[in-house]
């Protein structure tokens, strides 16, 4: 039989990429989508030589037709398209509302929100047709709690989450789950320097002090488990921080 297919959006680096070889390790064939396809192929060569499968799927989630371009892929795998992992976001600035900048605003909204829709609404009819499709949309703790400078990002997570909450409520009835996978304190190698527009100090300033910070892979982790339960078993939603972190504004730090 063919191997079920996952398709994980933002696959380049982090969370996504970590998620691509967790799930092809979990018996996917993986469609891992970005917008750098010379990251995808280091990636899918990694994901093979470890024994799985994957393809890579140039994908820039806030272009329609680029987004049907990954549908029309998704189409023509070998297997039932059966599981998607809404990945592709991210934060730019950390300015107070006052202050902050519309294109970032913009790109935020864009990619964290409008992207998990042009990607859902462009793979539902595959996933329905699977007969046990499930959506995975990686939000944020910032999907429910608001910060000072981060506005923006807040106001885009929370619509990530306002999303999936009535895409559970409108597809019920159907073969479709729909998970929220909300993580807190993530260290990953690109999501500081994409939010201060590559200025390394600033990034690393987030995380100094905070005694083993979440990684991708726990991210990945909890994103296999969640897809991998019984089809019955919906998990509605996941919080997950580190230890060091009890709340958003409650962080242990040494030193």
């Amino acid at each position: 039989m063919s191997s079920p297919v996952a398709i994980v959006t933002g696959a380049s680096s982090g969370i996504g990429a970590a998620t691509a070889r967790r799930l092809a390790a979990e018996g996917f064939h993986v469609l891992a989508a970005a917008r750098r396809t010379d990251r995808l192929g280091g990636l899918v060569d990694e994901i093979t030589a470890a024994g799985g499968t994957a393809t890579a799927v140039m994908c820039d989630v806030t272009s329609d037709e680029s987004v049907a371009g990954l549908a029309e892929a998704a189409a023509a795998a070998s297997g039932p398209v059966t599981l998607l992992v809404n990945n592709a976001g991210g934060a730019r600035g950390l300015d107070p509302v006052e202050s902050g900048s519309v294109a970032d605003w913009q790109w935020m909204y864009d990619t964290n929100v409008l992207g998990t829709l042009r990607v859902t609404q462009a793979l539902l009819p595959a996933l329905e047709s699977s007969g046990a499709g499930t959506i995975v949309i990686v939000s944020s703790t910032a999907g429910f709690i608001v910060y000072e400078g981060g506005g923006g990002y807040t106001a885009a997570k929370h619509a990530q989450t306002a999303v999936a909450g009535t895409l559970r409520l409108e597809l019920c009835g159907r073969p479709i789950r729909v998970i929220e996978i909300d993580p807190g304190m993530v260290k990953t190698d690109e999501f500081g320097l994409v939010r201060f527009d590559g200025d390394a100090d600033k990034a690393a300033a987030v995380y100094a002090g905070v005694p083993d910070p979440l990684v991708a892979d726990d991210v990945a982790d909890c994103i296999a488990w969640c897809a991998t339960r019984p089809h019955h078993v919906n998990v509605d939603r996941l919080v997950v921080r580190p230890l060091a972190q009890a709340a958003q504004h409650k962080v242990h730090r040494v030193g």
